[in-house]
């Protein structure tokens, strides 16, 4: 142990745990001002795009995945390459039906690692009912692509029932979040450094297109969903939050963490609000429409809880309610202190 109470080296603990990389402010930013041109300005950008074609509607995602290592506990970057997008999808109301395949390899990458990889999406997009219909492939030198980075888009038919988005947040909307945080970060933590606790961490990555449809043929009222993958619960909510100028008031004591996983967080001073999450996500909706949710979620395996409530028109922002019945404000990431986790 150092004097930081990190079982690693101090230089080593300092770059772990500095902002390094596209935290979630930052991301939000990029994406918002670069990419989109400045053209979303004061519009909360969704997961995914919702597109009318011949009388239905399709959602349209993409992401790209550089996690290290390729294999951790509790999943690999081939399933969660299919699961991460298809969960973009499905925060549209959307269930994955086609997926592409870009890979870009470094030269010299094992191809035994590459079919294993390539057997674990296979695997992955069979159990969501999606197929991976085209592809790429790309080679670049030797120590120029650190192993194998993995692009996916996605694309799936929208529900009939599902209207979700952040614009049909109004007060009075409770929050519901499907399972204790913080997992994927520190299961990603502790395989890349070597760390071990006495019970060991498992990721959280997992398909919540399921769990989704369920709610949306069961009846239930989605107004708006987020998962929470990087920059964690804090910047999925402030995001949301700040987008439509409401504030979101959340209960500390109804936020579960793992004690393994509390108990990293507090070696390495990483606040669980703000770790990665890959099989979690928030459903906000009209209080009417709580129990059925819940219920759904319970059959689907899912330890849904109501966290907060969405408050008046502003001031934009989190509120966080200790359990002493203190207050404090929510912030979001501005850096990535766990680089490289999906």
């Amino acid at each position: 142990m150092n004097g930081t109470g990190c079982p690693i080296g101090e230089a080593r603990y300092r770059e772990i745990v500095s902002a390094h990389g596209a935290g979630g402010r930052l991301m939000h930013s990029l994406i918002r001002d670069v990419l989109l041109g400045g053209e979303a300005r004061g519009a909360v950008v969704h997961d995914g795009a919702v597109l009318d074609v011949g009388g239905g509607r399709i959602a349209f995602t993409t992401d790209s995945y550089t996690v290290t290592p390729l294999f951790f506990p509790g999943g690999d970057i081939g399933c969660l390459s299919v699961w991460g997008t298809g969960n973009d999808l499905a925060m549209c109301g959307a269930r994955p039906r086609w997926l592409s395949c870009g890979v870009i390899l470094e030269e010299g990458f094992p191809v035994e690692i590459l079919e294993r990889i390539m057997a674990s999406m296979r695997s992955a997009a069979e159990g969501v009912g999606a197929e991976i219909v085209t592809g790429d492939t790309k080679v670049v030198e030797r120590g120029k692509g650190d192993g194998i980075y993995i692009n996916t888009a996605g694309i799936g038919w929208v529900h009939p029932a599902a209207t979700i988005g952040p614009n049909r947040i109004v007060p009075g909307d409770l929050i519901i979040l499907n399972g204790d945080i913080g997992r994927h970060g520190i299961a990603i933590l502790t395989a890349r450094e070597g760390l071990e606790f006495e019970h060991g961490v498992l990721s959280d990555a997992a398909d919540l297109s399921d769990v989704v449809w369920a709610m949306l043929e069961a009846g239930v009222e989605l107004h708006c969903l987020r998962d929470l993958t990087r920059g964690g619960l804090a910047s999925g909510l402030v995001e949301l939050s700040e987008g439509v100028d409401l504030e979101f008031r959340l209960k500390c004591g109804r936020i579960s963490v793992d004690p393994a996983v509390e108990t990293a967080c507090d070696l390495l001073g990483l606040d669980p609000m703000h770790v990665a999450n890959e099989g979690r996500f928030v459903a906000v909706l009209p209080e009417g429409s709580v129990e059925s949710a819940l219920r759904v979620m319970a059959g689907r395996g899912h330890a849904g809880v109501v966290i907060g409530r969405v408050g008046a028109e502003g001031p934009a922002g989190v509120r966080l309610e200790t359990e002493y019945g203190t207050e404090s404000w929510v912030r979001m990431l501005s850096g990535a202190p766990l680089p490289r986790i999906c």
